[in-house]
C-alpha cells in the first residue's frame, strides 16, 4: 500500500466516512492514476480538466459517476493533499432531476407478496415498512430491534448517524413470525453464515426477482420501496420534518423532493402502519 493511499484512508476514516464511500473514493482515485501511469501528487490541473473531459466524452460516464469521480478527487486535493487553493472547474454534466417511477400500495403489495421464501418476504416488508436504505437493512441485527417500543435502531447509516424508525404492528408480527421459523442469534438477515450479513446484492436480487415475478414493469431497483415509504407516508399525512427523522436526511430539502413528486398532500396524521391490510387486499398472509 503506497503512503498516499494509506493518507487517504486515515483521511476518511477520521471524518466517518462509510466502507463503501472509501472503496468508490480509492477506485476513483487510483483510476486517475492509472490513466497517467503516474502518482496524482504530480498531475497537472490541465490534466485533471482533460480527465474529466475523458470520462464524460470516451468513457461515457454518467452524471452521478463524474460526481463521484469529482468529490473523490477533490478530497484527495483538499483534505488529504491540503491543496488550500484547489479550486478547479472540473467539467461534468448537470445530473438530470428526474421524477422516479414511484410504486404505488397495490404494487408494493404485489412485490412484497410475490416470493413465497419467508426470509425473502420479510426483508422486502422490513425494506419498505421502515423506508431503509439496503445497506441499512443488510446491517440490522437483532439487538437493534426494540419490539417494546416498536422501534428499530439503525446503526451508522449514511452520513455515520444512528437513528431510530418506527415498526408499525403488521411489520412485528411478521419479524416474530420470521424469528420463530429462523431463529437469527446475531444478524436479522445472515449470509451463508450466520455470524456474516448479507452483502447489498442479495436483497437487490431478491427485489428484482419478485418485481419480475409480480408482473411490475416499472424502473427502479429496492431503493424504489424507500421511495415508496417516503411518499405513501406523506400520503398519509405525516409531517415532513418527521419524515426527515426517519429517513435520515441532514437537510431537508432532500426530504422536500418527495412533496414536489405528489400532486397533493393534505392533513397531519402519525406515523402509518403502510403494511396493514396488504395481505387482505390481495387475498394473501405475507
Amino acid at each position: 500500500m503506497t503512503h498516499l493511499r494509506q493518507q487517504m484512508i486515515d483521511a476518511m476514516i477520521v471524518r466517518g466516512f462509510s466502507a463503501r464511500t472509501h472503496e468508490s473514493y480509492l477506485s476513483a482515485v487510483n483510476a486517475l492514476a492509472n490513466h497517467y501511469h503516474r502518482s496524482p501528487v504530480h498531475i497537472r490541473i490541465d490534466e485533471l480538466q482533460d480527465y474529466f473531459l475523458y470520462l464524460v466524452k470516451e468513457r461515457g460516464l454518467s452524471a452521478a459517476s463524474c460526481r463521484l469521480y469529482l468529490n473523490a478527487i477533490r478530497f484527495l486535493y483538499r483534505e488529504v493533499l491540503a491543496w488550500s487553493d484547489f479550486d478547479v472547474p472540473l467539467p461534468v454534466p448537470k445530473r438530470p432531476q428526474k421524477i422516479p417511477e414511484l410504486l404505488t400500495r397495490a404494487e408494493v403489495a404485489q412485490i412484497i407478496l410475490a416470493p413465497d421464501n419467508l426470509k425473502h418476504r420479510t426483508l422486502l416488508m422490513t425494506c419498505y415498512g421502515c423506508g431503509l436504505r439496503v445497506s441499512e437493512l443488510v446491517a440490522i441485527k437483532m439487538g437493534h430491534i426494540d419490539g417494546e417500543r416498536r422501534l428499530l435502531r439503525v446503526e451508522q447509516g449514511k452520513g455515520a448517524k444512528d437513528r431510530y424508525v418506527v415498526i408499525s404492528e403488521t411489520l412485528l408480527t411478521q419479524l416474530r413470525r420470521y424469528w420463530q421459523h429462523y431463529r437469527p442469534a446475531e444478524w436479522l438477515f445472515p449470509g451463508q453464515s450466520p455470524h456474516q450479513s448479507l452483502t447489498i446484492t442479495t436483497p437487490q436480487k431478491i427485489f428484482r426477482a419478485a418485481k419480475h415475478g409480480a408482473g411490475i414493469q416499472k424502473h427502479g431497483g429496492i431503493h424504489s420501496l424507500r421511495h415508496a415509504y417516503a411518499t405513501h407516508q406523506l400520503e398519509a399525512g405525516l409531517p415532513v420534518h418527521q419524515l426527515q427523522r426517519l429517513l435520515g436526511h441532514r437537510q431537508i430539502q432532500a426530504t422536500l423532493r418527495y412533496v414536489h413528486w405528489l400532486p397533493q398532500q393534505h392533513g397531519s396524521q402519525p406515523h402509518a402502519d403502510l403494511l396493514a391490510n396488504l395481505e387482505q387486499r390481495h387475498g394473501r398472509r405475507p
